[in-house]
């Protein structure tokens, strides 16, 4: 089973997961958001299995320096459109398993639960 992981390569939270994948000989491909881009289709889809909420990171930076007014009345739709245009907002990492089942940010008893299957 090759597992896709997401993120931004620089970022120390991807950094710690890489690590926990590459000391357990796990099969990944690494998506990095700022090279590559963000998908609208794996967004929707990570949208619907875990609520935008949850995908969209609205502790970081980015999402606050946003103007108010994109910040209020947050939908799926809206909050997509966001983390399309600013892959920064999406939470990392994002570890697909396979379609339509994924484990959104890291933690390691998850990760684990998940390649042990």
């Amino acid at each position: 089973m090759t597992l896709h992981i997401y993120g931004i390569k620089n970022c120390d939270t991807i950094k710690k997961a890489r690590n926990w994948l590459d000391d357990r000989q796990a099969d990944y491909v690494f998506h990095d958001y700022k090279s590559e881009g963000a998908d609208a289709p794996k967004l929707t889809a990570w949208v619907s299995e875990h609520g935008w909420e949850i995908v969209l990171n609205r502790r970081g930076t980015t999402f606050r320096a946003l103007p108010e007014a994109d910040k209020h009345d947050l939908d799926p739709d809206k909050a997509i459109a966001l983390m399309l245009a600013n892959p920064s907002m999406i939470k990392r990492p994002v570890l697909e398993l396979s379609p339509g089942k994924s484990i959104v940010g890291f933690d390691p008893e998850l990760y684990d639960m998940a390649l042990k299957g």
